[in-house]
């Protein structure tokens, strides 16, 4: 019988609704081997105050999940925690969790990794330069990371991510767009079974510059790359302007769009399925999805936050796993 995926559950922030929602992914039967990677009695304390009929314990490596059960691999907390209240003296715990399922995962030890939100604020005033679990991964595994948000059927790939608007033009190059696009159609195929996936491109300006009227990067940068692109295969369309890409009748048997940059895209998929989208890294040697949302400090150990994002990530990279496409 073929063993089941081992998946590491970072928890995130643990001021905010991470731990929680872990808990909550807990008292569900799942078929895989979890382990969190968290603070022990950070967990066992937010456990005792909510009531949860879930029981964090300490293990060494990851055994067939129960439901009721949180197998946790410990990474204490420097300072006490309070629910909606960060400590910067507790950032490097979050890094740590990330760096240990991250080798982890590289190591072989894990399948993939799912990851809580964390609150790059709190990591930055603490001084560890930090824009994104995305950055993060790409620079301990070595890989160029694609962000991709997936709801339902709508998946949308960033050009740029976490990037003002003002340096985004500076960004949007030849050599980035081929290179996204090339990790997005692989990650499509490998990882989604998507034998000849067709995406679809976003200008950058309005209307998609309008022929050089209202800008210039789709004629001298988006043109020139989708041309060579479709000269190796790839099943391009565009670029197209933003406010009608999104329609119905253009994301008719599109497997993806591929937005220029985080706001042009991020607002339609998350208006489509917030709550319930996965945010999957591609173009890493590792398998990392994610929740759509962030801390929610104003409701964190209340009770009242919804798991069904982290449920839709650990659910999507049971399939990933599946597929064995785990490791790029």
């Amino acid at each position: 019988m073929k063993a089941l995926p081992a998946i590491a559950l970072t928890a995130g922030e643990p001021a905010g609704i991470g731990p929680e929602l872990c808990l909550a992914i807990a008292a569900r039967p799942w078929p895989v081997r979890l382990v969190a990677i968290a603070p022990l009695e950070h967990l066992r304390d937010i456990a005792a105050r909510l009531e949860l009929r879930v029981t964090p314990r300490a293990v060494s490596e990851p055994r067939p999940h129960r439901a009721g059960e949180l197998q946790v691999i410990d990474v204490p907390l420097p300072a006490p925690c309070h629910p909606g209240q960060p400590d910067v003296r507790n950032a490097d715990a979050v890094l740590r969790m990330l760096r240990r399922a991250a080798c982890g995962c590289l190591e072989g030890e894990f399948d993939g990794m799912v990851t809580a939100p964390v609150n790059k604020a709190v990591i930055n005033e603490a001084g560890r330069p930090f824009s994104g679990h995305t950055e993060f991964l790409a620079e301990l595994s070595g890989g160029t990371p694609v962000m991709l948000l997936a709801a339902a059927t709508l998946r949308v790939a960033l050009a740029t991510t976490h990037l003002p608007l003002a340096k985004v033009p500076a960004a949007i190059t030849r050599e980035r767009i081929e290179t996204v696009l090339r990790i997005l159609a692989q990650d499509l195929r490998v990882r989604f079974g998507i034998a000849a996936p067709r995406i679809l491109v976003a200008g950058l300006n309005p209307h998609a510059g309008e022929n050089g009227h209202l800008g210039d990067e789709e004629i001298r940068v988006i043109i020139p790359a989708l041309e060579g692109l479709r000269a190796e295969g790839l099943r391009l369309e565009g670029p197209l302007p933003a406010d009608t890409l999104f329609t119905p009748a253009r994301l008719a048997g599109a497997d993806a769009v591929l937005a220029m940059y985080h706001d042009q895209g991020l607002p339609v998929l998350k208006y489509v399925g917030f709550g319930r989208a996965v945010n999957i890294t591609l173009g890493l040697p590792l398998l990392r999805t994610s929740v759509d949302h962030g801390t929610a400090f104003d409701i964190a150990g209340t009770g009242r936050a919804d798991p069904g994002s982290l449920v839709a990530a650990l659910e999507l990279a049971l399939e990933i796993a599946g597929r064995g496409a785990a490791r790029g």
